[in-house]
């Protein structure tokens, strides 16, 4: 179900939708064919233009890409992830239901199939000086490799991070869903806790312990997420692993008293 609607989202924003079986592996090669597809890193810049600089490849900055005229700036866009991810589907690819590299679109080929010119740069921004209006870039994979760029205009859409609100142990035992490594993640360690829960004798404590999901959140990601574990018990694993399968429990937190709260 949730799938479904976020596919019909993402066709509405004009992206592509690949139906695939594959392996839950994300697929590279996809990443890095798209890169010859429209590269103007190589372009100079054009010194009559003002440099625009936007950090970040998320929804903020993918929309004013969209809709920016790219040619009254000198575009570059900074980030050490070069593409596009669409979070509402996240929840779908922890089970299997979609498969990760369909919800990610190289960012070149989201500005490149528009006609317009930018150049991207994957990197990390590790200091921004406002008195001379100058970035210093750090390559992900290369932490000893910087680079420095000038800016006339900054536009900064590097998102958040993970709240814990202090909550001791979340940070080294739970699993969080905000980009697609969460997701292989949860997808990895839901299939070893059931392949554990089946192995040997496994004493019914340990194993009702291996097969309890507990979901903290009741907002749009959790209630999705809680929903798509529900779908793959009951029309999946109770097929494939029917002894196993009734169980499986699912607990959904919230500290308010109803879920997705306005």
């Amino acid at each position: 179900m949730f799938a479904k609607t976020g596919l019909r989202v993402l066709r509405a924003h004009n992206m592509r939708v690949f139906r695939t079986y594959a392996t839950p592996a994300i697929d590279k090669t996809l990443l890095d064919a798209s890169k010859t597809l429209h590269d103007a890193s190589k372009k100079p810049y054009d010194a009559n233009k003002k440099t625009l600089v936007l950090l970040g490849t998320g929804w903020g900055t993918t929309t004013i890409l969209k809709n920016l005229d790219t040619h009254n700036f000198n575009v570059v866009v900074v980030s050490p992830r070069n593409y596009f991810l669409f979070t509402p589907l996240l929840p779908s690819c922890t089970v299997g239901t979609t498969e990760s590299r369909s919800i990610m679109e190289p960012i070149r080929h989201i500005v490149g199939r528009r006609g317009k010119d930018m150049r991207f740069i994957e990197a990390e921004c590790t200091d921004i000086d406002v008195a001379t209006k100058q970035l210093t870039l750090t390559r992900s994979l290369d932490p000893t490799a910087h680079t420095h760029i000038k800016y006339d205009h900054l536009v900064v859409g590097v998102g958040g991070t993970y709240n814990t609100f202090g909550t001791p142990g979340v940070e080294q035992h739970a699993c969080f869903l905000k980009e697609i490594n969460d997701a292989s993640k949860i997808r990895r360690r839901l299939k070893d806790a059931i392949e554990k829960a089946s192995f040997g004798d496994v004493a019914p404590e340990e194993r009702d312990r291996l097969l309890h999901v507990v979901v903290v959140g009741g907002g749009p990601t959790g209630v999705e997420f809680a929903g798509e574990m529900h779908d793959l018990v009951t029309e999946d694993l109770a097929k494939w692993v029917p002894s196993l399968s009734r169980h499986i429990k699912i607990t959904l937190v919230e500290a308010l008293p109803n879920v997705l709260p306005s």
